[in-house]
């Protein structure tokens, strides 16, 4: 791998998510290999594990990038760094994410949230790239934001947990909400477990003009609308298994957006809303690029 920048060096990227979890050997944004298991518990992370030996074994790959649902400890002076916390997921509160690749691979690891790796990814190669402060938002499974600022996932304390927001109910709705946290707030009302209790037919089977897909809008748009008060993003990209299974949404997110702005903010109408939040440019290779941008940060970051 010498004389190769971090463009161009081969990186292996993880991608762990709520439902699936994606390995990745890529060069800059070409993928080489790619392989996906669904997500079960921590015993998944040997199995990503064997793969990369294998693909360490035929190509050796400089750095390792891993994105992955949350919450995560990402101060790297906190004892408890790479390691989940407070999640949901059966088997996986307290998991050392980061060690278990660190202590198996010879090569810097660099860990995030997903949800900001795919946007790190929109922000170099995607629908992004001429942003300074952008923004990638996905409804899954479970709903985040992952923030970037001058080419830098924003982290604080610990990291932007913006799906669990509560915005305002819309009227007549009495669903309690699907969050174990917080009930009704906006993952507890349009995260993917949330969207099947609040029908009782299969999600592709709920028409467009059901009241389902309008409370749905009206909740994403108002986040969305807040998101941008707070935010000012140059780019909101909203992804996620939700809208790619319900391209439609976006549009009356839009519109939804429009309404709760009232015109406040100056030039902001419905037309300029087209080019401010859009879907995906990285499509679904977004979420296992962004572990690759992850990769390349993290080999940059090793070197003195």
């Amino acid at each position: 791998m010498a004389g190769l920048n971090d463009t161009e060096s081969l990186i292996a990227g993880i991608e762990l998510g709520g439902t699936k979890c994606i390995a990745t050997l890529a060069q800059g944004r070409t993928i080489l290999h790619q392989s996906r298991w669904p997500t079960q518990g921590p015993e998944t992370l040997d199995l990503i594990s064997s793969e990369l030996d294998g693909w360490r074994n035929e190509t050796p790959f400089a750095a390792i990038g891993i994105g992955s649902f949350g919450p995560l400890c990402l101060d790297p002076a906190d004892p408890h760094f790479g390691h989940m916390e407070n999640t949901p997921k059966p088997g996986w509160m307290g998991v050392d994410v980061h060690g278990h690749f660190a202590s198996r691979f010879a090569v810097p690891v660099g860990i995030d949230t997903d949800v900001a790796g795919a946007a790190l990814a929109e922000g170099a190669w995607g629908a992004s790239t001429d942003c300074a402060v952008h923004a990638y938002a996905t409804i899954g499974t479970g709903v985040g934001l992952g923030i970037v600022v001058d080419g830098k996932a924003l982290h604080g304390r610990l990291h932007p947990e913006a799906g669990h927001m509560r915005i305002r109910r819309t009227p007549g709705d009495t669903f309690a909400g699907a969050c174990p946290a917080h009930g009704d707030c906006l993952e507890g009302l349009v995260g993917g477990p949330a969207l099947a209790a609040r029908t009782d037919r299969p999600l592709a089977d709920v028409p467009d003009d059901d009241m389902l897909w309008q409370r749905v809008a009206a909740e994403l748009g108002e986040w969305a609308a807040m998101l941008i008060l707070c935010l000012s993003p140059q780019r909101l990209v909203i992804g996620g298994g939700v809208l790619d299974n319900r391209p439609s949404l976006l549009a009356r997110i839009r519109v939804t957006v429009a309404d709760n702005l009232g015109g406040y903010l100056a030039g902001l109408d419905l037309a300029a809303l087209q080019s401010l939040i859009v879907p995906p440019a990285l499509g679904r290779e977004a979420g296992p690029l962004g572990a690759i941008v992850i990769g390349q940060n993290a080999l940059q970051e090793s070197k003195p």
